[in-house]
């Protein structure tokens, strides 16, 4: 990258290249030696070409799912860039991304995006980390005209435009929405108009033309640099192939495809370069031959290279086993009674403290101090770089975590409520949950993500939802669920401290219970089950607020002279195996497993599965599951009563199961 005026040679020996890279990968994939879709930028070379001539080494670029001519503009070596998408062992992704997903963090290319819109919450991630870390760094995201119809896109102009985030959004606008006419679908000729209304300095750009593109970008990024940020580029440029390489085109038109190629901007830079002298005939067959040289060559070698290996398919969804960036321990403080809700504001204020990178975001999390209250007090301690309010908007609130964790922040972030997720969930599944892995541990998102759930009086069917067991089916985070003040202080200081994206689910009945709290001492690491009680008669194993409900059942059932051991997962990702392993053999095969979530693919059908494969042989008889039956949740307490798990119920099964006969 190099802020060095592109000169004619220059620009179209970068856009020949994306050209026949492109062309090539076309030929592969008709060979069948790429598997899957590929998404090609033919006629949309100069966008990158011209950015990446404005830009500096220290700038970072995200791109659309057609950014292989982001990816060679930046810098990536286009042997390993055509390995990756051909999904061979020497890709730069060694094959876990192929066409779509590819990612070069070594070049400043934190890589493509195939969910529309998604990158740019994260780019304006990646641009609040650039602030925070005063790195006068710019962050470029390129995206499609189809993304300017998306939520996420429009919550993360919002967001970066809150906190004049230097971020420069390119819409590269060919004219089609996939197959779909942008014209059919946007009122109004030109995207801008949404900046505009965002109140965020727009602009229209020959995206054709490789100088008039570093032109735009140049002063873009001036713009950013001086804290005026973000700025909106509309890029209008042409689409000369189908959306992707197998699309025949059935439904468009003649005329336009024909604009298409009139416009060709490499014949367009030729032709204009030869009739102004700038270029002579000679210098275009000598790049020409060059280029195709190269890109053959490399296209020869890819044909002959080995698939993947297997062996290590299974490493790098998280961090290994206990890795994590914690301090040194201190001694322990004396024993505290604290409030669940106060003991996580202590941990978040100790993490503050000790860790330069931690910076707290959300909805009313800053000055007001949460809904809850759990942040009370932080924003006027800290000051508003380190605890700030955001607009309500959960993908941008997610996505800027996951970009400024990938820039090295600890970003702890709130969903008010965990039902709120469900509008942004794309950010934890399909963007934090990957990025180690398609990187292989060189780039991670150690993000935390705070939210409480579950029910209390008067909650409705909106703001009473268990969802752990959706967030525990996705490899690449971790899921924990504090139900004690102690866990509720141990456990968020672990989670900052794990260098992975890490769920922490708190609930809402619980913020007012006091416990007994020791602070300082070791951070503990992300895992690990908990007992709270010993018995040799049966198990009951639970999370979260059924703990309660538990620890009371087994005094119960103490009472009658059945003894319970109660066993707090604490952690179902990563699952304490030997914790279960061990109340399931101590206590007789005799298991209980309790939550508040709905029962029908609730977690409680992992822990059951799990303990009857591997424990068959001792249990008495089939692992109970109690829950929520299948249904809403109804607001009045009455109701609630009467379809939550309760004591009684607890008590029941237990005296069930005790009942069974001994296995012969």
């Amino acid at each position: 990258m190099s802020t060095t005026p592109l000169s004619v040679a220059d620009a179209y020996q970068q856009m020949a290249t994306i050209r026949r890279f492109e062309e090539q990968i076309l030929d592969l994939g008709r060979e069948g030696l790429i598997a899957g879709s590929i998404h090609l930028c033919l006629g949309q070379e100069a966008i990158p070409v011209g950015a990446l001539a404005a830009l500096e080494d220290r700038d970072r670029v995200l791109s659309t799912y057609r950014g292989h001519g982001w990816a060679l503009a930046c810098g990536t070596d286009p042997e390993a860039l055509m390995a990756e998408i051909a999904q061979r062992a020497d890709g730069v992704n060694g094959g876990r991304a192929g066409s779509p997903l590819l990612s070069d963090p070594d070049r400043g290319f934190l890589g493509e995006n195939s969910i529309v819109g998604a990158g740019v919450p994260i780019a304006a991630g990646v641009a609040l980390a650039s602030q925070y870390q005063d790195t006068d760094r710019v962050v470029v995201t390129s995206i499609g005209d189809g993304a300017m119809n998306q939520g996420a896109t429009t919550e993360g102009m919002i967001f970066a435009a809150a906190r004049k985030l230097p971020v420069i959004f390119i819409c590269e606008n060919n004219g089609w929405a996939e197959m779909t006419p942008t014209s059919r679908t946007t009122r109004g000729e030109n995207l801008i108009e949404r900046g505009i209304g965002l109140g965020i300095e727009s602009h229209i750009v020959d995206g054709n033309d490789p100088l008039a593109v570093q032109q735009a970008v140049a002063a873009a990024a001036a713009v950013c640099r001086r804290g005026e940020g973000p700025v909106l580029l509309e890029c209008k440029t042409f689409r000369l192939s189908g959306h992707y390489n197998k699309d025949v085109e059935h439904y468009r038109p003649k005329e336009d495809a024909e604009a298409a190629r009139a416009g060709d901007p490499l014949a367009r830079l030729i032709r204009t370069a030869l009739a102004d002298g700038a270029i002579s005939e000679d210098e275009v067959d000598d790049i020409d031959e060059r280029v195709y040289t190269l890109i053959d060559e490399i296209a020869r070698r890819v044909r002959t290279m080995p698939e993947p290996s297997p062996v290590d398919v299974h490493h790098h969804v998280v961090a290994p086993a206990g890795h994590n960036d914690n301090p040194a321990a201190t001694t322990p403080d004396p024993v505290k009674d604290l409030t669940y809700l106060r003991a996580i504001n202590v941990a978040l204020k100790t993490e503050l403290d000790t860790r330069p990178e931690v910076a707290i975001w959300g909805e009313d999390v800053g000055f007001a101090g949460g809904i809850f209250g759990v942040t009370r007090g932080l924003h006027k301690e800290y000051g508003d770089r380190r605890v700030f309010d955001t607009p309500i908007a959960e993908a941008a609130i997610l996505g800027g975590a996951v970009g400024a964790a990938m820039e090295g922040m600890r970003p702890v972030v709130e969903i008010m409520w965990a039902d709120f997720l469900f509008v942004a969930l794309d950010q934890i599944i399909n963007q934090a949950a990957n990025v180690r892995y398609i990187n292989r541990s060189r780039l991670t998102a150690p993000v935390v993500i705070r939210m409480q759930q579950g029910v209390t009086p008067g909650s409705c069917a909106q703001h009473s939802q268990s969802i752990e067991a959706i967030l525990a089916h996705i490899p690449g985070i971790k899921v924990g669920l504090p139900a004690t003040a102690q866990d509720a202080y141990s456990m968020t200081r672990a989670a900052i401290g794990d260098q992975d994206p890490t769920v922490l689910i708190e609930h809402r009945s619980l913020y007012q219970e006091s416990g007994a709290v020791v602070t300082g001492g070791e951070v503990e690491i992300a895992g690990g089950a908990r007992t709270h009680r010993d018995g040799r008669d049966l198990a009951i194993i639970t999370w979260g607020s059924m703990l309660h409900q538990a620890l009371a059942a087994a005094d119960e059932l103490a009472s009658a002279g059945i003894n319970a051991t109660v066993l707090d997962l604490r952690w179902l990702r990563p699952l304490d195996d030997a914790a279960i392993a061990e109340v399931v053999k101590s206590t007789g095969g005799r298991v209980i497993v309790v939550h508040e979530a709905n029962l029908t693919g609730g977690f409680g059908a992992e822990i059951a599965a799990h303990i009857s494969e591997r424990h068959f042989d001792v249990l008495r008889g089939p692992v109970q599951r109690l829950g929520l039956k299948d249904l809403r949740m109804p607001s009045a307490p009455a109701l609630q009563a009467a379809v939550l798990p309760a004591v009684a119920d607890i008590v029941d099964s237990g005296r069930k199961l005790m009942a069974l006969p001994a296995p012969r």
